[in-house]
């Protein structure tokens, strides 16, 4: 099943979908090759509350978190990386490179899995009336209350706190320096971002532009293949050609525009994905999907077909299911139980009330067509929650998150932001400082979060020397 959910995941440890198809919203899957079971961490649970707004309320839940102490000596810092849209995976305490500001700084690693998310349940299930639960504020709050949880119970009184995140964890990590400035000494938020956007069109954009670091020639036959595409739409003849290029799972009703729009979202997503997580060591990458739109055989949409075939192995799917209707029937499903897909249920949720962030096509400055302008998008809020959930709501909630956390006008210090220029993210993020305290580093070339994966022999200068200028910054931050 492939879900048309805005892709921003940089943060998340198993394949669930999470984003706009097969993961969706959250962090990279770490190499767990790397490391057996046995020498990842174990779950542990913290009591949490359920509605932070209304004191009477005393019902709780129990929320998952990791620790790593090995580095740790008294009296040095705490780390504490906030999970962002996705399932926390022990992994991330110790494979990332996190850990080596905390081996550096003798601190003690905390990982917080986020409400709702991987098996952090707050609620019976994901209905609609309990996602009402399911809010930024009540996550930075969560925040807030497992730090006063973990001073008294490791005795951390005394002790300067550093969050950290990557991606829509990363603006919770900026967010909650910005709300609990006396709780949190520092953040560093990684591919963050801040600001809240109904029709993000500038992601295309973005992806455009990052294609053309290899060839613009590469953007020029994606929109042929889509141009041909638009022919093909035409007649039944067409329908029945794209169904067999394209490997769908059911044939093509070219008169069924949301099944369409659907199908478009998928093959630009084929695109979008390798784009936004883009490293030159992987086996898919910027230079693989560019090599095939120019050196591949027959016209442009037979090499962008070859993609989308490409992309299906990759995820051992036989098929493409491009359909509306079982899209949104997968998100309507509000059972914890033997349902591994409710993570995208829950961050779509928080797109149609909080945030947008949905890569339409409605900007003429990109190569992949026009056939998911924003209103597929917020015709889906609607299609999955219930009829209130419209362009009105949604246009208040992006308008209130901006008005809470200030966008990109938030005023915050000890706040390092980190963006890579080839990430679509960056757009919605800090690109330049915001002011001596709150310094923003622009990697050029670097995908969405590189700077938290592991040093790899592949990766390029300026990614090494950014890790090290936030190593500079946390050591000033902990003097301070």
């Amino acid at each position: 099943m492939h879900l048309t959910l805005p892709l921003l995941l940089c943060l998340v440890g198993v394949s669930t979908v999470l984003g706009r198809r097969r993961r969706g919203s959250g962090f990279m899957y770490p190499p767990k090759h790397l490391l057996d079971a046995s020498h990842l961490p174990p779950a542990q649970w913290f009591t949490q509350v359920l509605d932070h707004s209304e004191p009477a309320d005393t019902r709780t839940w129990q929320q998952k978190y990791y620790t790593n102490d090995s580095f740790y000596k008294p009296g040095g810092p705490v780390f504490l990386m906030i999970c962002g849209e996705g399932p926390a995976d022990p992994w991330w305490v110790v494979g990332a490179y996190w850990v080596n500001y905390a081996r550096d700084h003798n601190a003690y690693m905390l990982f917080l899995e986020h409400r709702f998310y991987g098996q952090s349940y707050p609620t019976e299930d994901a209905s609609v009336k309990n996602l009402a639960y399911l809010t930024t504020e009540q996550a930075l709050a969560d925040v807030a209350n497992f730090i006063g949880g973990m001073k008294e119970s490791l005795g951390f009184e005394d002790n300067k706190w550093i969050a950290f995140g990557g991606s829509y964890a990363g603006a919770l990590a900026a967010w909650v320096r910005l709300k609990y400035p006396h709780l949190i000494h520092g953040s560093v938020a990684s591919s963050a971002p801040v600001e809240a956007e109904v029709d993000f069109t500038q992601y295309l954009e973005v992806v455009r532009d990052s294609l053309a670091t290899v060839s613009e020639d590469c953007n020029t036959q994606i929109k042929e293949a889509h141009q041909q595409l638009d022919l093909l739409l035409v007649d039944q003849t067409g329908w029945d050609t794209i169904t067999t290029m394209f490997k769908l799972c059911s044939p093509l009703n070219g008169k069924n525009t949301d099944d369409v729009s659907n199908l478009f979202t998928y093959l630009t997503d084929n695109v979008e994905e390798v784009v936004q997580y883009n490293r030159y060591e992987d086996k898919i990458n910027i230079n693989t999907i560019c090599d095939i739109m120019l050196n591949g055989e027959g016209d442009a949409i037979d090499r962008y077909a070859d993609i989308n075939s490409m992309i299906l192995e990759e995820y051992g799917e036989l098929c493409l299911d491009h359909t509306y209707d079982a899209m949104i029937k997968e998100l309507q499903v509000t059972s914890w139980e033997g349902n591994e897909d409710v993570g995208g249920r829950l961050w779509v949720y928080q797109t149609c009330t909080e945030y947008g962030y949905y890569q339409s096509s409605d900007s003429p400055n990109q190569p992949f067509g026009d056939k998911f302008p924003v209103e597929f998008f917020i015709k889906q809020c609607a299609d999955i929650y219930g009829p209130k959930f419209d362009l009105s709501l949604l246009e208040a909630g992006v308008k209130r998150t901006n008005t809470i956390f200030g966008g990109r006008d938030l005023k915050v210090t000890r706040v390092v932001f980190l963006n890579g220029s080839i990430d679509p993210w960056h757009a919605l993020g800090i690109t330049s400082d915001l002011n001596p305290d709150a310094p923003a580093i622009y990697i050029n070339g670097t995908s969405h979060c590189a700077n938290m994966s592991p040093a790899s022999p592949g990766d390029p200068p300026q990614l090494t020397a950014a890790r090290e200028v936030v190593n500079q910054l946390i050591t000033e931050w902990l003097q301070e």
